[in-house]
């Protein structure tokens, strides 16, 4: 049986991967739209490596959550520390979700109360996904067949 929530959890990950690489190779006017905030946007439109390395990373690392999602439903090989990583990556999310609503309330900085709040709406929705899928997966995970 597919997981399909594990499944649209790595499609929204390396979705998002996709549009922080776009943001690298696009520059300033997609660090804006996509609310990274102004400072961001100055940095990258002079040049800075700063806004390219921390895109980057962050690129990297959502790519990686999308190939765990992926081993977890079953799609690729099984990747080492699954059902931890999935377990991590999860919280990440979820956490993340939570923190950006305090944050649109606390303290937006240079960015929007609407940039935290879609972006916790959005992150919310992910660790849902993969906490649905990697509990639909769980008994396999721990056998070692996903």
């Amino acid at each position: 049986m597919a997981n399909t929530y594990l499944l649209t959890g790595a499609s929204l990950s390396a979705t998002a991967a996709l549009l922080h690489l776009g943001c690298i190779a696009f520059g300033p006017s997609w660090y804006r739209f996509f609310g990274a905030g102004e400072r961001m946007a100055q940095l990258a439109a002079a040049g800075d490596i700063f806004p390219t390395l921390v895109t980057a990373g962050i690129a990297v690392v959502l790519a990686l959550w999308s190939l765990y999602a992926l081993s977890g439903a079953g799609v690729i090989l099984r990747l080492p520390l699954l059902r931890t990583g999935l377990c991590v990556i999860t919280g990440i999310y979820l956490l993340r979700g939570i923190a950006g609503f305090w944050l649109a309330a606390m303290a937006p900085g240079e960015r929007s109360v609407a940039f935290w709040c879609w972006s916790s709406v959005i992150c919310l929705a992910i660790g849902a996904l993969y906490l649905l899928g990697t509990r639909q997966a769980w008994t396999a995970l721990s056998r070692g067949t996903a």
